[in-house]
């Protein structure tokens, strides 16, 4: 679900939606724990394909120090249902943040993307974006690549109220967008689809050290399919939820 932020957004708030683990914060610490749940459902007509997975799991979030790079290291291990089947299965992200701010993937094994490096939002916020966060007001526009289908998702973000979030204090903030989509289906290799795409999501932080309390995002993809004859609509909706052990 990766993507990039156009120069529509202030640039601090790139932080929060593109990179992914953009504006992380520096300090070292043990790991943080998360609990994960997920939701995919894949149709396509009234009673022609339909599937749906569902996944449960743990997560665990390190952050260490490689000489003056801030290494984070994502890992999940959950369960993975079908309705016929449950199996077991792990997942890990790992994504090293250079001084400057630039950020290299060293390791993606997360095909079901439930780690929470591998989300539309920052696992954890710098200070200055943390911020612009609390004085953030109405809406923001942007765009951004779509992370299927490659076109431009339109969309906007802003602040949601904030409150107590367990025992934490925290900033929420929110986005939407949407825009077409013209290209093969995720997983779905030879079916071609023309429709639209739309994400939304929110997600709340720490008021104090700015890191990830909570996130929700859904991503749909509707439209139909250019290889069958009858047109039928076809529909296909992920969803994830992350949620800090301790709030």
């Amino acid at each position: 679900m990766k993507h990039g932020v156009s120069k529509f957004m202030p640039l601090r708030l790139v932080a929060l939606l593109g990179v992914l683990v953009g504006g992380l914060g520096t300090v070292a610490r043990g790991a943080d724990a998360y609990v994960v749940t997920g939701h995919d459902s894949f149709a396509i007509g009234q009673d022609d394909v339909t599937s749906e997975v569902a996944f449960a799991g743990r997560e665990t979030l390190a952050v260490s120090h490689r000489g003056s790079t801030t290494r984070y290291d994502a890992r999940v291990t959950y369960e993975r249902s079908d309705g016929a089947a449950s199996t077991s299965a792990k997942a890990e992200y790992v994504a090293d943040v250079t001084p400057a701010g630039d950020t290299l993937d060293t390791e993606d094994d997360d095909p079901d993307y439930l780690t929470v490096l591998n989300q539309p939002f920052a696992a954890e916020l710098d200070a200055a974006t943390l911020a612009d966060l609390r004085s953030l007001r109405g809406t923001i526009p942007f765009d951004f690549p779509s992370p299927v289908s490659g076109t431009s998702l339109h969309g906007y973000l802003s602040h949601v109220p904030s409150g107590m979030l367990g025992t934490h204090h925290s900033i929420g903030v929110t986005f939407e967008a949407a825009g077409a989509m013209l290209g093969e289906l995720p997983d779905r290799p030879g079916l071609v689809l023309h429709g639209t795409i739309s994400m939304h999501g929110t997600a709340y932080y720490d008021a104090r050290t700015a890191l990830l309390l909570s996130l929700e995002t859904t991503v749909t993809i509707a439209g139909t399919v250019s290889n069958r004859a009858d047109k039928n609509p076809v529909t296909i909706t992920f969803a994830r939820r992350i949620r800090a052990a301790s709030s």
